[in-house]
């Protein structure tokens, strides 16, 4: 379909709720949301898209149709759209792991004996399914903590056809099972230790604890005092299990603090899970970071993805910022558990501070996990977003201006290409149309048309053109070298770099004035300000060079037998021509031979002074 048709059937929705399927050509869904009112939200994708984020951009040019599924309420809309994305896995949805990534407890309730087993996802088999869980090293180790507790077999065998057949195992014997191999132990115990280790996978150890409670004051109260202890024993196992830092946390917790960082490489949300005040676990999940959701937009899709497959949800869900389905989340959260699940911002007190606590381990892993190639690749990303860019560019030139009055003008070139400063295509520039005054705005112009001179003439040494050229200064610093480039009829885009009270870069200025902010991203802000402040590094430099050079042959141009080599040598000994100017002939003949010394002491020393200082050693030495 035509971006016209696509409009126009978008314009035909009703003003309900419901979710919409992007799909491109082939079929494939690569996109599904939800929305409050159809028509509104799908009819914005076809209108003019120069209010839309670069992601949103690349997901629409692929649109060949969507289609829509109407629903009640939007409480209805957020468990359909999360069922969609976990069936479609859309392209430009942001995703958590997929299930095999989150592995779920098998329970066979049909069998005899039935046994606890972890599963990729679940089957309608009849039998009983807990999680999904963190990861299969986790969940296996909560299999075996579970069963641990309530001292129930995680051996081999199989019962009924092993029991009796052999000794227990070493298990037994350690106390981390009471062997029900042994036909002692019966099949009702075992059964009902299961039920107990379900209703922990159920998240109800605290139920669990009152009823093995209540069991052990009967114990007691009959004079079964052995039968007593073992029980308390075993409560003392189910309250230390729901302490561990495992994934058993997630079960016993009854409350969940979110944190969530946007990096610049890799993105990540950390789950803390608290008991009673104490926190009991943390589970992190790292992502590619998107180029244009913000983290509201980011928590609100990760949050149902994350609670919605979940059979044990907490009752308190802390949020480190609103999100737009926050009240639809809580409702169909409670729905699912029973209980109310109160979904929240904290804004002050010990939940607020363990809402800090979330942000801070989420921005950690976060930045643990970036490699410098990714914040590379970010910034690159941010740079063509802010400045409206075709592609990210891959070779980026900057320039600056360097002088002390009128004389020794100098400019700099520095190269950034292939994510990294390349010092090997740095150029330098003797400013030389400039007679009576500095002028920063004629100096780059001149910079610029030589440059851009010598790559049509085909210098390999200027050969290739930037993507970008990047001009300390401002926007009449812009416009200087956009006079030049469109005189070579070539359309690289130009950016003034634009320094704060501070002289850290703050800003990219456009030639036509438009201020183009970066601080608020730091990797781009770092990108952009390392390359100024290389800039004027490598123009500062060169000109103090210069300078040097220009002093040096002031004074000492024209001495016989005083070339360049020389000169770097009497400054190397004495660091200034005024040093030199000072130095006794003994001195300099320490680096020149005697006939130059001379020459040279001459120089500093008018014939008559020099004429009696000589009379007067003369004079010493008879």
């Amino acid at each position: 379909m035509t971006k016209e048709e696509l409009r126009e059937k978008a314009n035909d929705l009703p003003l309900a709720p419901g979710v919409y399927l992007m799909m491109d050509k082939k079929g494939e869904v690569i996109y599904v949301g939800k929305a409050k009112k159809l028509k509104n939200r799908v009819s914005q994708y076809f209108q003019d898209s120069s209010g839309h984020n670069l992601k949103t951009r690349r997901m629409v040019s692929q649109v060949d149709r969507f289609d829509t599924i109407f629903v009640s309420s939007e409480f209805e809309a957020l468990i359909l759209e999360n069922s969609l994305i976990k069936r479609h896995m859309p392209h430009y949805n942001i995703l958590l792991k997929d299930d095999k990534g989150y592995p779920f407890v098998r329970l066979d309730t049909k069998a005899e004996y039935p046994r606890f087993t972890m599963v990729s996802r679940p089957g309608k088999d009849g039998a009983k399914y807990f999680g999904p869980f963190g990861g299969r090293r986790e969940t296996r180790g909560a299999i075996d903590a579970v069963c641990t507790a309530l001292r129930l077999p995680t051996c081999s065998r199989r019962f009924p056809r092993d029991i009796d057949q052999e000794r227990p195992c070493l298990n037994y014997h350690l106390g981390k099972c009471d062997g029900f191999c042994r036909s002692v132990m019966p099949q009702q115990e075992y059964r009902r230790r299961i039920d107990q280790a379900a209703a922990l996978f159920e998240g109800k150890p605290k139920q669990l604890l009152r009823e093995l409670s209540e069991e052990m004051q009967r114990e007691a109260e009959a004079l079964h005092f052995e039968q007593a202890a073992e029980i308390r024993d075993r409560m003392r196992s189910i309250e230390s299990l729901s302490r561990r830092q495992t994934v058993i946390a997630g079960l016993c917790a009854d409350t969940d603090i979110w944190g969530i960082c946007r990096g610049m490489g890799k993105s990540c949300c950390a789950v803390l899970h608290v008991e009673d005040g104490q926190l009991t676990g943390r589970e992190t999940q790292l992502f590619a970071s998107p180029i244009d959701e913000t983290e509201p937009e980011m928590l609100s899709a990760l949050t149902a993805q994350y609670y919605l497959p979940r059979a044990v949800l907490p009752r308190e869900i802390l949020l480190p910022f609103e999100t737009e389905d926050m009240e639809e989340l809580s409702k169909v959260l409670s729905d699912r558990a029973g209980h109310r699940v109160n979904v929240h911002v904290p804004q002050r007190g010990e939940r607020a501070e363990l809402r800090a606590m979330a942000q801070r381990n989420a921005l950690e892993e976060a930045e643990r996990a970036t490699t410098q190639e990714e914040r590379v690749t970010h910034s690159l990303q941010m740079l063509t977003k802010i400045c409206a860019l075709p592609d990210p560019p891959d070779r980026m030139e900057s320039y600056d201006i360097s002088n002390t009055g009128a004389s020794d003008i100098v400019a700099s070139m520095v190269v950034w290409q292939g994510g990294r400063l390349k010092k090997s295509e740095y150029r330098r520039f003797h400013i030389k149309e400039l007679s009576d005054a500095p002028n920063d705005y004629a100096s780059m112009r001149e910079v610029l048309r030589r440059r851009l001179q010598r790559a049509a003439d085909g210098d390999g040494k200027f050969l290739p053109l930037p993507d970008v050229f990047l001009i300390d200064g401002g926007q009449q610093h812009a416009l200087a070298a956009l006079e030049v480039v469109r005189a070579f009829g070539l359309s690289i885009p130009i950016f003034g770099m634009v320094k704060d009270d501070r002289h850290r870069t703050r800003a990219l200025m456009t030639p036509e004035g438009s201020e183009l902010g970066i601080v608020h991203d730091p990797a781009l802000f770092a990108l952009i300000g390392s390359i100024q402040e290389e800039t004027h590094r490598f123009a500062i430099t060169f000109h103090r060079e210069s300078h040097r050079r220009s002093a040096m042959r002031s004074k000492l141009d024209g001495i016989p037998g005083l070339g360049e080599k020389r000169r770097a040598a009497l400054l190397k000994r004495f660091g200034t021509v005024r040093a030199i100017g000072e130095a006794e002939r003994d001195a300099l003949e320490d680096v020149l031979p005697a006939p130059v010394a001379e020459a040279v002491y001459r120089r500093f020393h008018p014939e008559g002074e020099g004429g009696e200082i000589a009379a007067a050693s003369e004079e010493q030495k008879k």
